[in-house]
């Protein structure tokens, strides 16, 4: 079902006017797009993104939602069928992953149309919608991302550094809290980054607003990774290709997730693709270095849990995933 957002964005015309002063790109009224939401046993979540979907986009044009669902067990389907956006509801029929969940989407639509991708555990605040489409009116741009805000209000620190031995190693001696205070790590901690806004080197991938024109530069996405460090990857291929990520701080999204620490096959998951991921772009001594880092600083935390333990592990194991269905194919417990 395309849903028109034209009577509600006259609700947000005060809010317009603020985007309109900042930017000289915004177009009179937007082409249709696209929104995709990778599900599994999400039926906990669903429902309330869906809910925030229409004054969360509105003014940003028509769209289509798409709920590709991974096989679930409960009744996500049956939630997203019954939902007054009516989505068009894809059935991957097994666990597939997050990423060829989207690539099933994407491969339904026109190959220009921008495409917004969300987590089932994702609230839209008000004009969110706009303020992305607003931002990608400016070609240089191919990715566009919120301000995350977590549940009870705090701040979701989601930008984040390119994968390196550097930080990789601060994250490991120092733990990721410390090492992003003092800009070491990852984790991009500096409140002033997440007030001013500008160009991103990554950020995670709980909502992301591709542009049409990134799409055909970048293509699909790489399922190989079935979850965790697809995004990193992707974001990656849209730099690569001269566009950059651009972080928008005035569209706000709130992010219910969870941690992936407190589940075994998550944190093993992870820690293969990040060093997956590192491989692909980077030699064998760098890559090498990269994982004893996570060996080291898991063996330091060993006694913590048993997401540690089994990122240990998966860094000391065969790297490759044996492709065995696990708890989870969406971001859903992304930090």
């Amino acid at each position: 079902m395309i849903v028109n957002t034209s009577e509600a964005s006259a609700a947000l015309l005060l809010h317009d006017a603020k985007v309109i002063s900042l930017s000289e790109r915004v177009p009179a009224s937007f082409s249709p797009f696209a929104v995709v939401v990778v599900t599994y046993n999400s039926a906990a979540v669903l429902e309330g993104l869906l809910d925030s979907l229409p004054s969360g986009l509105a003014g940003a044009g028509d769209f289509t939602v798409y709920i590709v669902d991974n096989d679930s067990h409960d009744e996500s389907v049956r939630i997203a069928e019954a939902h007054s956006v009516r989505p068009v509801v894809i059935r991957m029929g097994r666990n597939a992953g997050y990423a060829a969940g989207i690539n099933a989407a994407l491969a339904r639509l026109d190959p220009l149309a921008d495409v917004l991708i969300l987590n089932p555990d994702i609230r839209l605040h008000p004009g969110v919608g706009r303020e992305l489409r607003c931002r990608l009116q400016d070609r240089a741009i191919g990715v566009v991302v919120p301000k995350i805000m977590n549940d009870d209000g705090s701040l979701n620190r989601s930008l984040r550094r390119q994968p390196s031995v550097v930080t990789a190693w601060s994250d490991a001696l120092f733990g990721s809290k410390v090492a992003a205070r003092f800009n070491l790590g990852e984790v991009v901690a500096d409140a002033a980054v997440y007030d001013r806004g500008g160009a991103a080197e990554w950020a995670t991938g709980a909502i992301l607003m591709i542009a049409g024109h990134a799409r055909q530069l970048v293509g699909d996405w790489d399922e190989s990774f079935f979850l965790y460090s697809e995004e990193v990857d992707y974001l990656e291929r849209i730099r690569h290709s001269g566009l950059s990520v651009f972080y928008e701080p005035r569209a706000k999204a709130v992010h219910i997730g969870g941690d992936y620490q407190d589940n075994a096959f998550l944190s093993a998951l992870m820690t293969r693709n990040r060093i997956r991921y590192h491989r692909r772009h980077h030699g064998a001594l760098a890559t090498a270095l990269f994982r004893l880092s996570i060996i080291v600083g898991e063996t330091m935390r060993f006694t913590l849990g048993p997401g540690h333990r089994a990122a240990l592990r998966a860094a000391i194991g065969p790297i490759e995933w044996s492709g065995v269905e696990g708890p989870a194919s969406t971001r859903d417990l992304a930090v």
